[in-house]
């Protein structure tokens, strides 16, 4: 029998219950949270909401920063009161928030509700992961979490890659499948999982939660440690932009055309299914691949990357990333954008494991634990930074309807201001015959050439290549320590 087979039959029936409800709590997420940024967005007639792109990257952000900031208090409370309540009470407000989120259309009560989803997400994250981390040992715990990161990515790729079709008929489409996604979890929460170990009955909720701080306080002690953390802060801002600012540009300038065709031509009945009716590849199914690549690829990048260092490994990842960032925003092209997310998916895969395989090796041997659960910190300011990016930035430098009303004042044209009657879509209609455009494809045409909004890849990427950069300093000037080295294979 293999070693594999052998770890394999060592693991209980509680880890088996805990990763499938991993996997459809990432199917409900990923399909709502990948069709976010467009939901917010898109003109009210599509059934979305005609937010700005302000005012999506302040919702996003917030509450995203939010949903990895509060696992250092909802651990706490599920060391407490158990994991199984609280899983109950978690995928509650999830079905209830994403309820809220299809049926509320004002600004704040969209941002409530989605501050709503984070919390309740917050409270789910630790427990799966805590659940795998007490049922595996030093044997099992590679393939234990390698087995958890594959049901995190099938997950990842199936709710965005059906949210990518239903979304064209309906937003209540989405929104019901990520409702029903979680409600499945109901019944294995409720019949099939246990706790993997008994709560402490005596342990002091108020005291936890105050002594969680007190440790971040402690590990952030650390300076070499803390500035690791910062210079981190930038890669995981470049990451985020694959959900904040990738589908809304994927929207409104890329031709994914030929990436039907091509796909058609090997698998009609794949095209047809997933595809659009116009032809194309819409732009949340597109997101969805870069989780498929993962799944397809993940292990022969972790076979590539297993024997370099982890700080090495993480500042080739990050490199090749940032390629992938420069590609996916450079070009209308829907092949060169498909290689973008290919060339972000194996930087992604080549650095974000070897993230918290380098924080478990610098820790001190008695804080693995209390480094590692910081690690979410510099994800949850990357969150916030992110959602200013897509707002601000991407606002001005490439948002197509911002660049449009800048074109029609220079041209001293007049059209309505946008409103319940007058839709985006109606917006860009009036504007294409004012300018003398038969279609909308000539005048995206046009706003690309004369506003160049792909040259926001600069300023992405560019966040990518100043961590590598960062990294390489940081390596070279401030792990001088020879302790420090050895200990953490640097």
């Amino acid at each position: 029998m293999s070693s594999f087979s052998k770890v394999i039959k060592k693991f209980p029936k509680v880890f088996w219950i805990a990763n499938i409800m991993e996997l459809f709590e990432r199917w409900a997420w990923y399909g709502f949270y990948n069709a976010l940024a467009l939901y917010l967005t898109l003109s009210k007639d599509t059934g979305a909401l005609g937010f700005s792109q302000a005012q999506m990257g302040l919702i996003i952000g917030t509450g995203s920063m939010l949903l990895y900031f509060l696992p250092v208090i909802t651990g706490a409370i599920a060391d407490k009161i158990g994991f199984r309540k609280i899983l109950m009470l978690s995928f509650f407000m999830y079905i209830t928030g994403y309820f809220m989120m299809a049926y509320f259309e004002s600004f704040y009560a969209v941002f409530a509700s989605y501050l709503y989803i984070a919390v309740g997400g917050a409270l789910f994250k630790p427990i799966i992961a805590g659940t795998v981390a007490k049922v595996t040992d030093e044997e099992t715990s590679s393939i234990g979490f390698g087995i958890f990161y594959m049901m995190v990515n099938i997950g990842g790729w199936l709710g965005p890659l059906i949210a990518g079709v239903v979304y064209k008929v309906s937003w209540n489409y989405v929104f019901a499948m990520s409702m029903s996604a979680i409600a499945m979890n109901y019944i294995f929460v409720i019949f099939f999982f246990k706790e993997p170990i008994k709560k402490n009955g005596d342990t002091d909720l108020k005291g936890n939660i105050i002594q969680a701080f007190k440790n971040i306080g402690i590990a952030l002690s650390d300076f070499k440690y803390l500035l690791f953390l910062i210079i981190m802060i930038g890669f995981w801002t470049a990451f985020n932009q694959l959900y904040y600012t990738f589908p809304v540009f994927l929207e409104q300038w890329s031709n994914t055309s030929s990436v039907y065709n091509g796909i058609h031509s090997f698998f009609p009945w794949l095209a047809e299914t997933f595809g659009t009716k116009e032809g194309t590849i819409s732009a949340i199914s597109m997101t969805s691949f870069n989780a498929f690549f993962i799944i397809l690829f993940q292990i022969v990048i972790s076979t590539l990357v297993m024997k370099l260092k982890p700080l090495n490994a993480m500042i080739g990842g990050i490199f090749v990333l940032s390629i992938g960032v420069s590609l996916m925003f450079a070009t209308q092209n829907g092949w060169f954008l498909m290689l973008g997310i290919l060339i972000f998916a194996i930087g992604e895969m080549s650095s974000s494991p070897k993230f918290t395989e380098y924080i478990g090796r610098i820790a001190p041997s008695d804080k693995v634990a209390l480094y590692i659960g910081t690690s979410y910190l510099p994800i949850a300011a990357s969150h916030q930074i992110a959602g200013i990016l897509a707002g601000s930035v991407y606002g001005k430098m490439g948002d197509k309807l911002f660049l449009l009303k800048t074109e029609i004042l220079k041209r001293h044209l007049e059209i309505q201001e946008i409103s319940d009657k007058f839709s985006q879509t109606d917006y860009y209609n009036k504007a294409a015959e004012l300018m003398g455009f038969s279609n909308q494809q000539q005048l995206t045409d046009f706003l690309w050439t004369a506003y160049n909004p792909s040259r926001v890849w600069y300023v992405y990427a560019g966040i990518g290549f100043t961590t590598v950069i960062a990294l390489i300093l940081y390596d070279k000037f401030i792990l001088k320590s020879p302790k420090l080295q050895k200990k953490s294979n640097i």
